[in-house]
């Protein structure tokens, strides 16, 4: 899998953020639950246009590739999961 024009990674420390972390947990917790499992969620990943998987973060990516697994199997429409996140946005502004 993968791509040979991504280029290296970079293995400098780097912060971690909040909402990285939130990505994280929530992966775990599908994960733990038997919803998404790693070759899914890598697949997703890999599947995401190269302009977009070059412009994105590390989390990112992951966060894209969640949604779209989670709309794939029916867990949440995509209506469901931009109500959620507009919802987000309004109380983080608060």
């Amino acid at each position: 899998g993968g791509s040979d024009t991504v280029g290296p990674i970079n293995q400098k420390d780097q912060t971690v953020l909040d909402w990285e972390l939130h990505i994280d947990a929530i992966r775990q917790v599908l994960g733990n639950n038997g919803i998404i499992n790693t070759d899914e969620l890598r697949n997703s990943i890999e599947s995401i246009p190269p302009y977009d998987y070059q412009r994105l973060l590390y989390y990112e990516r992951w966060a894209v590739a969640i949604r779209s697994l989670l709309i794939e199997k029916a867990i949440f429409s995509e209506l469901e999961i931009d109500q959620v996140i507009s919802k987000t946005k309004v109380n983080s502004n608060e």
